[in-house]
């Protein structure tokens, strides 16, 4: 399959604002110099079951399976890490996120996940005009639930689960774990809750899921204040884990990796320094995770 060859500039020009109040956490914007940040995305997203491996990142992690797999992958993608402040008068989460989740047909914009609306980068909470309407930083692995609720934690601030939401679909998801059922939000049609679950939209299930083996691969207990993460298949009573594994299992075959889950992973790993292996090799997740769904 003939791939094309993708080259990007990330505007990364900041201006001065005055200091505002986030709805959870202060993010003074001070005066920030203007640079370029330029990445390049070597391919698209490859076909099913072929390996993409760019510039060597996963030699380490090839042909092994299961545990090996995973403990191979978590090596790969807790190193050369920068962790980012969550709010700050320098380059931030925020910042980030208005780069990793740009509307690629819209510079100004960021993209919700739930919702899918395009919305201006100022239009956040505690900066933005829009209420409710605002947008805010999804913990799509919940904080309170994952034990890292703490800045200082590298799981707080890793953007790989960070992700733009509309502020009343952030309250509404709050901290419930992943499934399917329930009623479906008005404001967000095809998002989903139950008393104890949350089903995004179809056009985001496989990105959730392949954020949540992420985090569940990345999180093995040894990084400060972030505990082991692991998915299992209930919903109740999980302690730091979260559920439900075998739903997000089935997430990662129906919702398969498109162009702009691709670009964010390498975005993402030029601002923080990691991959998601699963958005590069989404065929390592029956690998490694298939055992954990018992039901």
């Amino acid at each position: 399959m003939k791939r094309t060859l993708l080259t990007i500039l990330i505007s990364c020009a900041f201006s001065a604002n005055a200091a505002y109040e986030q709805a959870h956490d202060p993010h003074a914007v001070g005066g920030l110099p203007s640079m370029t940040c330029q990445t390049e995305i070597i391919d698209p997203p490859v076909p099913p079951g072929e390996i993409y491996n760019p510039n060597g990142y996963y030699d380490s992690a090839l042909n092994k399976g299961g545990d090996e797999l995973k403990a191979a992958l978590n090596a790969i993608i807790s190193t050369g890490i920068t962790k980012l402040p969550y709010s700050s008068s320098s380059f931030d989460v925020w910042d980030a996120l208005d780069i990793t989740d740009e509307d690629p047909n819209n510079s100004n914009n960021v993209i919700l996940m739930y919702s899918g609306r395009s919305q201006a980068k100022g239009q956040k909470t505690g900066q933005g005009s829009l209420g409710q309407d605002n947008w805010n930083r999804e913990h799509t692995y919940p904080k309170s639930n994952g034990g890292f609720n703490d800045k200082g934690a590298y799981a707080y601030t890793d953007i790989h689960h960070l992700r733009p939401t509309d502020e009343s679909v952030n309250s509404a998801r709050g901290n419930l774990e992943f499934d399917e059922g329930g009623v479906e939000l008005t404001e967000a049609p095809g998002n989903k809750k139950a008393t104890n679950s949350f089903e995004p939209r179809d056009e985001v299930k496989g990105d959730v899921a392949r954020m949540m083996f992420y985090m569940a691969t990345r999180y093995e207990g040894n990084d400060p204040k972030t505990p082991d993460l692991e998915l299992v298949p209930s919903l109740t009573d999980n302690g730091t884990a979260l559920g439900n594994v075998c739903t997000l299992l089935k997430w990662n075959q129906q919702d398969p990796v498109n162009q702009f889950e691709f670009d964010r992973n390498s975005k993402i790993q030029t601002i923080q320094g990691n991959r998601n292996p699963f958005v590069d090799n989404p065929q390592w997740v029956e690998s490694i995770f298939a055992k954990d769904c018992t039901q």
